[in-house]
């Protein structure tokens, strides 16, 4: 296998990984009565889908997955856990913003593989998730991520940070 599918499988692995951790630290924080808790538990368990078929997907092709793995676990909680304790808007800003920035990479990425027509499984599963994630950050948005405090400078750093975790995530 290429050693740029190898990236995209092990970087989308990785992101939907902690975005399952994201979403556990946000409803540890709301708890299951909590505002917004029902959409986040709703896409949690979508999330742990996207999760379980890359997982599926690095045993079959034998892609190592990133050693930064134990850091997202710890990392994911804890921006979930963090934005949730600022508030149930601040919960969805960060959605909002992880989901703006894995629709563009999902959307570069699939421009790669459309164009080199060499990997349809791999084309197809990111073109299903994308919608997903477009559909979680409209939302989020609809569930006032926009009304969360200090919303512009908070979107805009989870936004560079989600930028980082990828380029690291591919590489390491």
């Amino acid at each position: 296998m290429n050693k740029s599918r190898e990236e995209m499988i092990r970087v989308d692995q990785a992101g939907e990984f902690g975005a399952t951790r994201i979403y556990a630290g946000q409803l540890a924080v709301m708890g299951d009565r909590g505002p917004h808790s029902a959409e986040i538990r709703a896409m949690a368990e979508q999330e742990r889908g996207h999760r379980e078929e890359f997982d599926a997907l690095i045993a079959k092709r034998g892609v190592r997955p990133t050693a930064l793995q134990p850091f997202w676990n710890v990392a994911g909680y804890a921006l979930g856990a963090g934005t949730a304790l600022i508030g149930p808007e601040a919960a969805m800003a960060c959605t909002a913003a992880i989901e703006e920035e894995i629709d563009q990479h999902y959307s570069r990425q699939l421009e790669e593989l459309e164009r080199d027509g060499d990997d349809p499984e791999l084309a197809d599963m990111i073109h299903r998730f994308r919608e997903d994630e477009r559909e979680h950050r409209d939302a989020a948005l609809a569930h006032g991520a926009e009304k969360a405090p200090a919303y512009p400078l908070l979107y805009g750093a989870i936004r560079l940070g989600c930028r980082a975790a990828i380029k690291l995530s591919e590489k390491i």
